[in-house]
């Protein structure tokens, strides 16, 4: 009988074990990362450790367990229709670090907008482009408006790519809404599939994952090639100068388990607010 139940036990510990490794996979395939370019990876490895992904016209990579994951998780997504003239936000019934706060208003903003960073570092405004990015813009206002973004820091800085990250409650790169949607106003790819990403743009982040733009946004202080691939939705007009000091002091080794690299001089919004300029 004690054999017995030493093999149930055995077994039982060998399914948790199975279960976690599981749900490591899938919180890795929802973290949140800006794919940087060849030559951006060589800087970082360089540095601190390279943590981003390598992804040229010739050799387009990601991490095998991310792809897998995610070609799961997005077929078991239910979709969302949107009518012409309307946004399709999807729920993301996989995430479990997201936060629930509704979704915001089909009907999509028009126009330019004002968004107001107040950090303990300083302030910084973004004029946000509510015309060719009218969902993305409509999104950010509904989430000031439910103070998605108040005490949050800014979880992550790629001095390769030049990149300050912000906007997940969790601080871990994998956190957001319970909803997700597709890029648009995507700068032109050249040849290599590459764009220039400009400094003082302001830029979705997303997963591996379709539809998977959320809250997570990152600020250029630099220009870089990157992927066309993520939805400029704006661009900073005051307050650059803090980007630069955060970066100027520098990331942190990358983390153990995300090979996130986090600023050293860190950075926390303690208040955002979007408003119709005009």
């Amino acid at each position: 009988m004690a054999g017995k139940d030493r093999k149930k036990q055995l077994a039982r510990q060998r399914y948790e074990r199975q279960m976690q490794r599981r749900a490591a996979r899938r919180a890795r395939a929802r973290r949140i990362k800006i794919i940087g370019t060849v030559a951006a990876v060589a800087v970082i490895a360089g540095g601190s450790g390279a943590i981003a992904f390598a992804m040229n016209k010739s050799d387009k990579k990601t991490t095998p367990t991310a792809a897998a994951s995610a070609s799961k998780s997005a077929s078991a997504q239910p979709t969302v229709s949107a009518k012409p003239g309307e946004c399709a936000y999807q729920p993301l019934t996989d995430s479990p670090n997201a936060k629930d706060v509704g979704t915001p208003p089909v009907k999509p903003v028009k126009g330019t907008y004002d968004m107001t960073i107040d950090t303990d570092q300083g302030k910084i405004v973004a004029k946000l482009d509510g015309t060719k990015a009218s969902c993305t813009v409509n999104s950010f206002k509904y989430l000031a408006s439910k103070n998605f973004f108040d005490n949050t820091k800014c979880h992550r800085l790629d001095t390769g790519i030049k990149v300050l990250q912000c906007g997940d409650p969790t601080g871990t790169g994998s956190g957001g809404p319970k909803y997700g949607f597709g890029n648009e106003n995507v700068p032109k790819a050249g040849s290599s599939g590459q764009a220039t990403y400009k400094r003082g743009m302001i830029a979705m982040a997303h997963s591996s994952q379709p539809n998977s733009n959320g809250s997570q946004f990152f600020i250029m202080y630099g220009d870089a090639q990157l992927p066309a691939d993520y939805t400029v939705f704006g661009e900073i007009t005051q307050g650059l100068d803090v980007v630069d000091s955060v970066a100027k002091a520098g990331a942190t080794a990358p983390d153990p388990q995300s090979g996130m690299t986090a600023p050293k001089k860190k950075i926390e919004i303690k208040h955002l607010t979007v408003a119709k300029m005009g």
